[in-house]
C-alpha cells in the first residue's frame, strides 16, 4: 500500500503538470491500483517460488490483477478517445465482459478446449479458412488498434493545442495528418493480422479507383479539399467568412466539412469542396478590420456641413468604432428627396456583429439630428386629380 500511495502521489504530481501529464487524479489512481497489485503479486510469486513455498494463491492473483489492469487501461483509452455516449458504455461493458470470461476460462483450465472448439468452427474461402476463433481475434485486434490510434491522435492534438509557436491552421493540419497516418497503419495491421495478403489489393486497385471516382467522388473531394484549406491557410479557425447566405466565424476544420457559427448561435456544416470551387468572402484573411457604411439623407433646407459633423460625433460615441482609421463622412449625391450622406467607420471585431454597430450609430445620428432640428426626408408625391368639365 505504501508503494501504491507513492505511485499515486507521483501520478498526482504529474497530473498537475502541463502537456500530456495533465490527467484526472481519479483515472490515474484507478490505473495505478491494479498495476501496483500486479507488481506486488509477481514479486511475491517470485520470492515464494525461490523459497520453495506454494504459490497457488499468487498464481490465481496474477491473472486477476492483470485482467483488472487490462480492463481499466482499455476503458481509460476508450474514454480519452471517444465522447461519452450509450454506445461507448456498451463497448466498455462488452470488452470488460470478454476479458473476465477469458480469465475465468483460464482459471478453470477450460481455455484450451474452448479455443480448440472455436478453431474448429469455420468455413473455407478459396485458400483461406475463416474460423470463429480467428474472427474473434481479428475483432479484438481491430478494436485495440483503432482505440490506440485514436488515443494517440487525441494526445497529439492536445499537445499541439497547447503549443504557442504553431499557427491554428498548422495545428489542425498536423493533428489531422497524424490521425490519418495512425488510423491507416491500424487498418493495415488489422488486415495483415487477418491473414489477408496485402499484395492482393493491387489486383483490385483499378476497380477501387473506379469506385472512388464514381461512388465516393464527393467524399474524396471534400477530404482532399480539407487538406488544401489547411495547408494553403486560406481559411483558418476564428476567421469571419461569408459563403452564399451564411455569415459567421469558423469554429473548426474537420476532415469532410467546416463548422461555421453565426450570430444566432446556429452552427452550419459546409462541405470543404465549397470553399475550393465557390467564391468565399473572408473578412479577416489579412486584416480583421472591416468598414461599416451608414447612409442617411437630410432635407435640402438643412446645412450638410453641420449634419456631417453630427455624423462624426455619433461615430465617436460607439465603443467598437476604431479611431485609426478615423471615421469619415461623404456627401454622395443630391437625390430626389434630399441630400444623401454616408458615414464610414471601421471596426476590429466583426465576429461580434455588424448590424448592431450600424444600429447603435444610426440611433446616435437620429438623436443628434433631433436635437439640431435636422429633418430626415421621406418620399412625397403630389397627386393632381384632373376631372372632366361639368363634373
Amino acid at each position: 500500500m505504501l508503494v501504491h500511495r507513492w505511485l499515486g502521489g507521483r501520478f498526482r504530481g504529474e497530473a498537475a503538470g502541463v502537456g500530456l501529464r495533465k490527467l484526472t487524479r481519479r483515472s490515474l489512481q484507478r490505473l495505478a491500483f491494479p498495476l501496483v497489485l500486479l507488481g506486488v503479486a509477481l514479486l511475491g510469486r517470485a520470492v515464494t517460488s525461490a523459497l520453495g513455498l506454494p504459490t497457488a494463491l499468487l498464481d490465481i492473483a496474477v491473472p486477476l490483477m492483470l485482467s483488472l489492469a487490462a480492463v481499466r487501461v482499455v476503458i481509460y483509452m476508450l474514454r480519452k478517445s471517444f465522447a461519452p455516449s450509450p454506445a461507448l458504455k456498451a463497448w466498455e461493458n462488452l470488452i470488460a465482459f470478454t476479458i473476465w470470461v477469458v480469465v475465468a476460462l483460464h482459471l478453470l483450465n477450460w481455455l484450451d478446449p474452448v479455443t480448440k472448439a472455436l478453431d474448429g468452427l469455420g468455413f473455407q474461402v478459396g485458400s483461406v479458412r475463416i474460423t470463429a476463433l480467428a474472427s474473434i481475434k481479428v475483432v479484438m485486434f481491430l478494436v485495440f488498434l483503432f482505440t490506440a490510434a485514436l488515443w494517440l491522435a487525441k494526445m497529439v492534438e492536445q499537445r499541439l493545442a497547447r503549443s504557442q509557436t504553431l499557427s491554428p491552421t498548422l495545428k489542425v493540419g498536423v493533428s489531422k495528418f497524424v490521425k490519418f497516418i495512425l488510423v491507416t497503419v491500424a487498418a493495415l495491421m488489422t488486415v495483415e493480422a487477418a491473414g489477408i495478403n496485402l499484395t492482393a489489393f493491387a489486383v483490385f486497385g483499378g476497380a477501387v479507383g473506379v469506385g472512388l471516382g464514381f461512388g465516393l467522388q464527393r467524399i474524396a473531394s471534400n477530404f482532399i479539399s480539407g487538406f488544401i484549406l489547411i495547408f494553403d491557410r486560406s481559411i483558418r479557425p476564428g476567421d469571419i467568412i461569408t459563403v452564399g447566405n451564411t455569415f459567421g466565424w469558423v469554429l473548426e476544420l474537420r476532415a469532410r466539412y467546416l463548422v461555421v457559427r453565426n450570430r444566432d448561435g446556429v452552427e452550419t456544416l459546409i462541405p470543404n469542396e465549397t470553399f475550393i470551387s465557390n467564391e468565399v468572402i473572408n473578412w479577416s484573411y489579412s486584416d480583421r478590420n472591416i468598414r461599416v457604411r451608414c447612409p442617411v439623407q437630410i432635407s435640402y433646407g438643412d446645412d450638410p456641413e453641420q449634419a456631417m459633423q453630427l455624423l462624426l460625433d455619433a461615430a465617436q460615441d460607439s465603443a467598437r468604432v476604431l479611431q485609426d482609421p478615423l471615421p469619415v463622412v461623404r456627401l454622395m449625391e443630391f437625390g430626389d428627396n434630399g441630400i444623401l450622406l454616408e458615414l464610414r467607420v471601421w471596426i476590429a471585431d466583426p465576429e461580434n456583429g455588424i448590424a448592431n454597430v450600424r444600429s447603435e450609430v444610426n440611433l446616435g445620428i437620429w438623436r443628434r439630428f433631433k436635437e439640431a432640428g435636422i429633418r430626415i426626408p421621406f418620399p412625397q408625391r403630389d397627386v393632381h386629380l384632373v376631372g372632366q368639365k361639368g363634373d
